[in-house]
């Protein structure tokens, strides 16, 4: 069979013949410790000719756990998908996360997966994997259940930065924190924002600090304030250098004003109003705040394009 690059049902890989090495888990932003876990099912699959997969879940099982308060995401499925497939994986498994999935006994999990996917071979979870009714299931159960029926189950270790844990709370905490580099660094990449440039009131325009304007607003927020970031308009071109605002502009903008994000190209750029670009966010400059006039905000801005412009040098 062709090999789809994304599914979201069990029946869509039934006819798989190669062996599936499945790595298992929410991984939300793909940071070094989930890398940890998916590269190892993609190494087997590669030893093995086998297909490499990543079970995944939408949506995240805190909105059927904890509705109230549930965890917010670093980053929407499909930048996900992306992610996991530039690490290597064949294909993605999107499972619809509902009471009825939830409900499956811990005993009863691998079982049924295998019956759904009788290609699989092997699977790959970080060390402390829950799962099944009531998350009874551990990586003990997984072995257990693996050995009555032929599938081979490997836990992975937790990967360690400066002597803690990686963990995506850990960079929700950095990014709300806007410790950026710090969640760079976990990450294993940039944090990365795109979208479709919109036409905004032209105030920095008028002030002589054009931006390029992103109605970007994930559910997990950075930090709002200025960051140094480099931008381009597609994966070919070079990428330039830029300070952007995260927030709501309190100065200038209504009280109600939804966060978004605008950037501020240190050089000259052809891109303008309905071209897509993508953005890197490299440095947190300042947090955000609400200036007593424009010029005030006026003179704030050269001293954060100076400050932007010593970083890149740095980073060039």
């Amino acid at each position: 069979m062709q090999l789809p690059a994304h599914v979201e049902r069990f029946e869509e890989l039934a006819g798989l013949t190669g062996e599936l090495h499945l790595a298992i888990g929410v991984f939300d932003g793909v940071h070094l410790g989930h890398k940890a876990v998916i590269e190892s099912a993609v190494f087997s699959a590669q030893r093995s000719g086998g297909v490499s997969g990543v079970l995944t879940f939408d949506p995240h099982p805190s909105r059927l756990f904890r509705p109230d308060a549930p965890t917010l995401l670093m980053m929407p499925m499909e930048f996900k998908t992306s992610m996991l497939h530039t690490v290597g994986v064949d294909v993605v498994i999107q499972k619809h996360f509902d009471r009825v999935f939830a409900a499956i006994p811990a005993e009863d999990f691998l079982g049924n997966l295998k019956a759904a996917l009788p290609a699989l071979k092997s699977i790959y979870v970080g060390e402390n994997f829950r799962f099944g009714k009531m998350r009874t299931g551990s990586v003990a159960t997984l072995i257990e259940s693996g050995n009555e029926l032929g599938l081979g189950v490997f836990s992975v270790e937790r990967i360690k930065h400066n002597g803690e844990p990686i963990s995506s709370t850990r960079i929700r905490q950095d990014l709300a924190s806007g410790r950026i580099d710090a969640v760079n660094d976990l990450f294993g990449y940039n944090y990365y924002s795109n979208g479709r440039v919109v036409g905004g009131a032209r105030l920095g325009r008028e002030i002589g600090f054009p931006t390029l304007n992103l109605p970007w607003d994930p559910e997990c927020r950075p930090s709002f304030g200025v960051y140094h970031v480099r931008f381009r308009g597609a994966a070919d071109q070079p990428w330039a250098f830029a300070v952007a605002n995260y927030g709501v502009k309190p100065t200038v903008a209504e009280a109600d004003q939804l966060p978004a994000l605008e950037v501020h190209a240190l050089d000259d750029t052809k891109l303008d109003c309905g071209d897509s670009i993508e953005v890197e966010w490299l440095r947190f400059i300042r947090p955000e705040q609400k200036f007593a006039s424009v010029d005030a905000l006026k003179l704030q801005i050269a001293k954060d394009c100076e400050t932007a412009r010593g970083l890149s040098v740095a980073s060039a």
